[in-house]
C-alpha cells in the first residue's frame, strides 16, 4: 500500500511545487512584480550614468577656451607706441590708407611672432569705430595655446559632466524610490486582504465545526440549525454579513423564541487595522443573544462580568441603571471569583442564579482561572431595549482555531441559564418590590414621553411664529396697515359688549 501511494504523492508535491495555488500564488506574484520593479529602476540609473547630455561639451569647451585663452598666456611682442585715428567726414566707409601708421601697426599684428616675446599691442583699437571700417583681419591665436586649451578641455568636459550627471541620476533614482515604495504598499495591501479574509473565515468555520455540527451542544438543545428553513445539509449554517462579522442562528427550543450567535472578528483584511490591533490589541468576540418567551420569564433584571466592565454596564446600560445595584458578597455560602461583580435587582435572584454547579464548572475562584479566560459578560432582563423586551446576553472572546475546545463550558452556559431562568420564579415580596420599581419607572418614562412632545409643540410654534415675521418683514407697507386695521377691528369686535337680540310676540 504504501508502494501505491508514493507516486501520488510526489506527483502532488511536485504540482505544488510548480502550480501554487491560493495565498502561496499571491505571495508569489506580489515578489515578482517587486523584482521587476527593482530590475527596472537598475536599468534606468545605470544607463543615466553612462550617457552623455547633448549641449554641454560644446559649452564646456568655450568656457574653457575662454579661461585658458588670457593675455598673460600669449607671447609677448615689442611695444609699440599707440596710435590715434580720426575719422574723416567726408568717407566714412573707406578702408584707411596702408601707408597710414594704423595700418602699418595692423601689418605688424599679422606678421608672425619673433623670437622674443613682447605684448600685444591693442591700445591702438581703443578708439576705433566698429561701424567705420569693415574687412578688417582678426587676430589668430598662437599655435602653441591652441593646441594648450584643445589638449585641455576633453579631460576638463568629462570631469564636469560627470559632475553634472551625479545629481541627475540621484533625482531620478528619489523619484523612482516613492513609486516603488506605493507599489509596494499597494500590493502589500491586497496580499493582506485575501491572508486576513482567510483567516477570518477559518475561525468561524473552526467555532461551527465545534458547536454547531451533528452531535455537537447547539445540535443537541435546538432542532433548527443555521438559516435554512428545514434541516437541509445543503443549508448554510453561517450567514456572511461582512469580513469580520458572521451571524448563527438556531431556534425549536422550549421557553425560548430563538437564539442569535454574533461573531465580529478582528479587521485582519485591513493592513492599517492590523497594524493597529499590533499597537492596540484587540479580541475576537461572540454575542448570543436568545429571546425568551413572554409567559417564560419572570421579572428579573440580572448581570454578572468582571469588575470594570460591571461599572461601566451599570452606568451606560439603561435597565441596569434603573433597577439594579452591585451586591456584596454573601457571607453563608460560596461566591464567584474576586475577579467578577454580581449586579440584581435584589439579593435573592442573584442568589438563585449563581448555583453551586456554575460555582463549580465555571465561577468559581478556581475554576474561573482555568475555564474562565473567555468570559466577558452576562446580562438577564425583562426591560431590554429592542424588540425583544425579555433577552439573555452572553459575550465571550474567541480562542484561536486551534484552542476551541476552551471555551466548551462558557458555550455550556446558554442552554443551561435558558432552562434555568424558564422555570424560575420570584417570591412575593421581591415581586411586590419589583412591582413597584416598574410602575415607577413607566412614571418616569411617561413623564420624559410628556416633556419631549411639549418641547416639540413649542419647537413647532416657535418655527411657525419666525416664519410669519419673516413673511411680514417682506410684505409692502399698504398690505401691513390693511392687516393692523384687520387686527384692530377684531379685537374692538371682541371688546364691545355682547347684546342679546329678541323677538317682541
Amino acid at each position: 500500500m504504501a508502494r501505491r501511494h508514493s507516486a501520488p504523492l510526489c506527483f502532488s508535491s511536485l504540482s505544488a511545487l510548480f502550480l501554487p495555488r491560493g495565498d502561496t500564488l499571491w505571495y508569489l506574484l506580489a515578489l515578482l512584480s517587486i523584482f521587476s520593479l527593482l530590475i527596472h529602476h537598475l536599468s534606468l540609473s545605470t544607463a543615466s550614468a553612462d550617457s552623455h547630455f547633448e549641449g554641454f561639451d560644446a559649452d564646456d569647451e568655450d568656457a574653457l577656451e575662454d579661461d585658458a585663452f588670457q593675455l598673460t598666456d600669449l607671447p609677448l611682442r615689442t611695444p609699440s607706441p599707440p596710435t590715434i585715428t580720426r575719422s574723416d567726414t567726408e568717407s566714412h566707409h573707406v578702408p584707411p590708407d596702408p601707408s597710414s601708421p594704423a595700418s602699418q601697426q595692423f601689418s605688424d599684428d599679422s606678421s608672425p611672432p619673433s623670437d622674443i616675446p613682447s605684448k600685444p599691442a591693442t591700445a591702438s583699437f581703443e578708439y576705433w569705430d566698429e561701424d567705420e571700417f569693415e574687412g578688417l583681419p582678426e587676430e589668430q591665436l598662437p599655435q602653441e595655446t591652441a593646441k594648450s586649451t584643445e589638449n585641455a578641455t576633453p579631460a576638463d568636459s568629462d570631469s564636469d559632466s560627470r559632475a553634472n550627471q551625479k545629481p541627475m541620476s540621484a533625482y531620478v533614482s528619489r523619484s523612482y524610490a516613492v513609486e516603488i515604495a506605493c507599489v509596494s504598499f499597494l500590493v502589500l495591501f491586497v496580499i493582506n486582504f485575501f491572508t486576513g479574509k482567510r483567516e477570518n473565515e477559518n475561525l468561524a468555520l473552526a467555532w461551527v465545526m465545534k458547536f454547531a455540527v451533528k452531535d455537537s451542544i447547539f445540535d443537541k438543545n435546538f432542532s433548527l440549525l443555521g438559516v435554512g428553513d428545514s434541516k437541509d445539509e445543503d443549508s448554510p449554517l453561517l450567514l456572511k454579513e461582512g469580513q469580520n462579522v458572521f451571524k448563527f442562528y438556531a431556534s425549536g427550543r422550549r421557553f425560548c423564541q430563538g437564539l442569535l450567535a454574533t461573531m465580529e472578528l478582528q479587521s485582519r483584511h485591513d493592513l492599517i487595522s492590523r497594524l493597529f490591533n499590533i499597537v492596540v490589541p484587540c479580541k475576537d468576540e461572540i454575542t448570543f443573544e436568545v429571546y425568551m418567551n413572554d409567559d417564560a420569564m419572570d421579572q428579573v433584571v440580572f448581570a454578572l462580568a468582571k469588575k470594570k466592565a460591571a461599572k461601566t454596564m451599570q452606568k451606560d446600560v439603561r435597565d441596569l441603571q434603573r433597577f439594579a445595584s452591585l451586591v456584596s458578597v454573601p457571607g453563608n455560602r460560596k461566591w464567584v471569583s474576586e475577579d467578577l461583580a454580581v449586579i440584581s435587582e435584589s439579593k435573592e435572584v442573584a442568589v438563585d442564579f449563581i448555583t453551586e454547579t456554575v460555582l463549580e464548572q465555571v465561577f468559581g475562584g478556581k475554576a474561573f482561572e482555568k475555564y474562565g479566560k473567555g468570559f466577558i459578560s452576562m446580562h438577564f432582563s425583562d426591560q431590554h431595549v429592542g424588540m425583544h423586551k425579555k433577552t439573555l446576553v452572553f459575550k465571550f472572546s474567541l480562542p484561536d482555531a486551534n484552542h476551541m475546545d476552551e471555551m466548551t463550558r462558557l458555550v455550556a452556559l446558554v442552554p443551561y441559564y435558558i432552562d434555568l431562568i424558564g422555570r424560575y420564579r420570584i417570591s412575593s415580596q421581591a415581586r411586590s418590590k419589583t412591582d413597584a420599581a416598574r410602575q415607577k419607572a413607566a412614571q418616569e418614562v411617561y413623564k420624559e414621553f410628556q416633556n419631549a412632545r411639549q418641547e416639540a409643540l413649542q419647537k413647532k410654534k416657535a418655527e411657525r411664529r419666525k416664519l410669519m415675521e419673516e413673511a411680514e418683514a417682506k410684505l409692502s407697507a399698504e398690505v401691513i396697515h390693511k392687516k393692523e386695521a384687520k387686527d384692530r377691528a377684531r379685537q374692538m369686535k371682541k371688546a364691545a359688549p355682547k347684546v342679546k337680540m329678541t323677538r317682541a310676540h
